[in-house]
């Protein structure tokens, strides 16, 4: 009996070394207080997002111009604009348009992204050449400059009461998945080099399987990293062509459409300006701070 214990004792300590990159990841993001923190106000904002009513009773198109400039009261804590609209029910509905924007937009570019990197780590040779070559060519385009230029020609062949959400998300996908694309590239070409590739070539797994049973679930990590935080950078530029107008449009509620608005009467009163701007940008650093969370627990580098 006492042989199988020093067995047992001598197993035990090997099984908790083998733990996945998953599970060390893990570990590290529950003692890493920036992830929760990150994770906390980004929750916080995908609620406002999806149930608006939870945190606001007000309905922010019902507008007063006897509530002009008024100060807070009841639920309307940072009080009315110049149009007597409250601000904080126009803040919380804001938050709506630019989350949508921001995931739709990451979902496409991730879509992109993980065709180019992934048929160009894998196969190589003069495929992994053009499409290197494309996503170089795209990724040497100012991604704020080409979405203003986009952003016009869409918005003039729009007609009818379009918000033009879907616009936005369109111009921000095809531009902005090159970082991702390159990424996944770089993690494929390392996951191709493996052992356990190569043993699954021996017993005849074809192309396909071996893309995306073997190669993809190790090589996705540092792909999601990516898009975590151009989650945030999509949510940012979309607040900014809003505000030059370029982007979401008509009876739209957006953050970057109320800064816009609330910039030309900054004078008169500072909270409709503060309160969306506070909101954007706590948004964007939860993604970021997210993303680089993240990042560094996936990083073999910093154990």
């Amino acid at each position: 009996m006492s042989d199988m214990q020093a067995m047992a004792a001598t197993e035990i300590p090997s099984v908790e070394r083998s733990r996945s990159l998953g599970q060390d990841a893990w570990r590290d993001l529950r003692r890493n207080w920036v992830f929760w923190f990150a994770s906390a106000i980004a929750l916080i904002v995908i609620l406002m997002a999806a149930f608006p009513s939870l945190f606001t009773p007000n309905d922010p198109g019902d507008c007063s111009l006897s509530r002009q400039h008024a100060g807070g009261t009841g639920w309307a804590l940072f009080g009315f604009d110049f149009q007597g609209c409250d601000i904080y029910a126009r803040t919380v509905y804001g938050a709506r348009a630019s989350i949508w924007v921001g995931v739709l937009s990451t979902a496409l570019a991730s879509a992109i992204g993980l065709i180019f990197g992934l048929t160009s780590g894998f196969f190589g040779g003069w495929l992994d050449a053009i499409l290197s070559r494309i996503t170089d060519i795209v990724l040497g385009i100012p991604l704020l400059l080409a979405a203003i230029v986009l952003g016009k020609r869409l918005a003039n062949g729009d007609t009818g009461g379009s918000s033009g959400l879907m616009a936005v998300v369109v111009v921000l996908g095809i531009l902005g998945w090159t970082t991702a694309a390159r990424v996944m590239r770089s993690s494929v070409i390392s996951a191709k080099s493996q052992d356990y590739v190569a043993a699954a070539r021996m017993l005849g797994a074809n192309n396909m399987r071996i893309m995306f049973r073997h190669i993809l679930p190790n090589a996705i990590a540092p792909f999601i990293v990516v898009l975590t935080i151009a989650l945030g950078q999509f949510i940012a530029t979309e607040a900014t062509l809003s505000f030059l107008g370029i982007g979401l449009k008509g009876n739209a509620i957006s953050w970057g459409i109320d800064i816009s608005t609330a910039s030309k009467h900054y004078r008169e009163s500072a909270p409709p300006l503060v309160a969306p701007s506070m909101f954007l940008a706590m948004t964007v650093l939860a993604f970021i701070m997210l993303g680089d969370a993240i990042r560094d627990a996936f990083d073999p580098k910093l154990r």
